[in-house]
C-alpha cells in the first residue's frame, strides 16, 4: 500500500515504513504528524484518486530529526562588468518515519 501525499508545495510518494525528508516543518522531534491532503491511494492494486483530495483518507507520521541539507553555492556573474557575486544556501529539512496510512471504512 502505497499513498501521494501533498506537503510544503510537492507532492511525495510514500509507503509505511518510508523515512522521507520534508521542508522544514514546525513540528517538535519524536511528536506525531498528519497528513491530510492524500492526492492518490493504491492497495492491493485498488487506486483511488482525489478530486483534488481523497476523502477519509489520512497519512501519520513521526519526526524523527530536523536538519540541514548540504550547502550549494550559488554564484552569479555578468561578463565583461567585473561583476561576481558567490553566496551560499543550505535548505532546512524535517526528517518524518511514516506510520501508518489509514484509510476510510466503506
Amino acid at each position: 500500500m502505497y499513498a501521494v501525499i501533498e506537503s510544503c508545495g510537492r507532492q511525495y510518494k510514500v509507503a509505511e515504513g518510508d523515512v522521507v525528508f520534508f521542508e522544514k516543518i514546525d513540528a517538535e522531534e519524536g511528536k506525531n504528524v498528519t497528513f491530510d491532503n492524500v492526492v492518490l491511494v493504491s492497495n492491493e492494486g485498488k487506486v483511488q484518486v482525489g478530486n483534488p483530495y481523497v476523502k477519509g483518507v489520512k497519512v501519520e507520521g513521526k519526526v524523527v530529526s530536523h536538519g540541514k541539507h548540504k550547502k550549494i553555492i550559488v554564484f552569479k556573474m555578468k561578463a565583461k562588468k567585473n561583476e561576481r557575486k558567490k553566496q551560499g544556501h543550505r535548505q532546512p529539512y524535517t526528517k518524518i518515519e511514516i506510520t501508518s496510512i489509514k484509510t476510510a471504512k466503506a
